[in-house]
């Protein structure tokens, strides 16, 4: 079974709107066994979007479009699925019932007529109530194929797609059980982990297939198995995952986990550590990962974003002499400040960042893209630097974040600490 997506909007053509539904997507339904064939992005034109949706339907069963149905006259991916599909636009009663009810609950009766032709569908198309917005999702089935037309905003996406557009896709189509287990690897190259596992990865059963996942310098080793018995693939899992074990196991951070955040929560409640941080240049980052896992609360205790130096000494205690002889952007003042966090929140471990993201220097006039950083276990201490002149800001933060993390466990699994 393919799918192929449509996302449709000038915005995400011009490069101001960044499409996050198409990866979205195409990850619930790997989930559920259906394959992403391609992904088109086009503009708000009712004939590009015909010979799109004409090209799509020639390459996968099933076409997913997200986007170009506001209630203005610039959005007219309606009109182009009616064109299509020989179909009359109606104004369906229910849905402008959910529409009326959804504009009181937000107390914007006063935009009800404005937004009316949002009520207005596709005559044969099912609809699928938007609980979090304006615009349905509306699905037509012809030709034993299917085309599901979504409105594009992300937090409306998500829940259509969780809530509703996979668990009817899942029962109609009588889709096979997919279950994985993620392998996250660390300091061992690619081509040398390949051949060390060589043997056993070909004699892995042929419902099962591996994926290498590099991620900085951790590699994730994706085991996906499909079956009709959810019990079953599962135990085939576990069986290939115990054979693994003995290959190369030291150089393991998690046998199953995805995210480094993810493997940290586990690690964390397990050794029962707390943690703090201080930040400079990655700016809030650090902390922003750590609490992006439902409950962190337990192990993570707070942070600071000492981004002045002057703030360094204040809060921190760093020594001013330190920063006048190493400068900020230094493994020394990295140390200090993960020893002045620890006993700031008087948790058991602290990390602390300091680099120059750029694009423009510090005043210290360090070379852009250094940082240094630390990781604080109770008595024990490691830094380390780091050199990426060619990130932008962003990536450069999330970079450095997860390779603080990813260090951090390493530290707490191979010192079980």
């Amino acid at each position: 079974m393919k799918a192929v997506l449509i996302t449709i909007g000038d915005e995400i053509l011009s490069g101001n709107t960044v499409d996050t539904n198409s990866n979205f997507i195409a990850a619930q339904l790997k989930n559920i066994g259906i394959s992403v064939a391609q992904i088109f992005t086009v503009s708000d034109d009712i004939e590009t979007i015909k010979k799109t949706l004409k090209s799509a339907f020639e390459i996968g069963n099933i076409v997913i479009t997200t986007g170009g149905l506001g209630p203005t006259k610039d959005d007219k991916t309606k009109t182009a699925f009616a064109e299509f599909f020989n179909d009359d636009l109606i104004l369906d009663e229910q849905t402008f019932e959910h529409l009326k009810k959804l504009m009181i609950k937000r107390k914007r009766e006063h935009l009800l007529e404005i937004n009316k032709n949002q009520a207005v569908v596709l005559s044969k198309a099912h609809i699928f109530q938007n609980e979090n917005g304006t615009a349905p999702c509306q699905m037509v089935e012809e030709n034993e194929k299917i085309a599901i037309c979504l409105p594009g905003v992300p937090y409306e996406v998500k829940p259509l797609i969780n809530d509703k557009i996979i668990p009817y896709l899942k029962d109609k189509l009588s889709l096979n059980h997919i279950a994985a287990r993620i392998i996250s690897v660390v300091d061992f190259p690619e081509s040398l982990l390949s051949l060390t596992i060589e043997e056993w990865e070909l004699s892995l059963p042929a419902n099962i297939a591996l994926s290498y996942l590099p991620v900085g310098n951790r590699i994730k080793l994706r085991l996906t198995a499909v079956g009709s018995d959810l019990q079953e693939i599962e135990n085939q899992l576990n069986d290939e995952v115990e054979k693994r074990k003995p290959l190369s196991g030291e150089k393991v951070i998690s046998w199953d986990g995805n995210d480094i955040q993810e493997i940290l929560k586990e690690v964390l409640l397990q050794t029962k550590l707390t943690l703090s941080v201080a930040e400079s240049c990655t700016g809030g980052e650090l902390s922003r990962l750590i609490t992006s896992v439902s409950g962190s609360s337990r192990y993570f205790l707070g942070g600071i974003i000492p981004y002045d130096y002057h703030k360094k000494i204040e809060i921190l205690g760093v020594s001013e002499q330190t920063i006048l002889k190493k400068t900020v952007v230094s493994e020394e003042v990295a140390q200090e400040m993960s020893l002045g966090c620890q006993k700031q929140f008087k948790t058991d471990i602290a990390l602390s960042t300091t680099g120059v993201a750029g694009p423009n220097t510090d005043d210290f006039n360090n070379e852009i893209g250094t940082v240094f950083y630390s990781i604080r276990v109770n008595d024990f201490e490691k830094s380390n630097r780091l050199y990426l002149p060619h990130f932008e800001r962003n990536d450069f933060a999330n970079f450095v974040s997860q390779r603080v993390l990813q260090d951090l466990v390493e530290i707490l699994v191979k010192e079980k600490m």
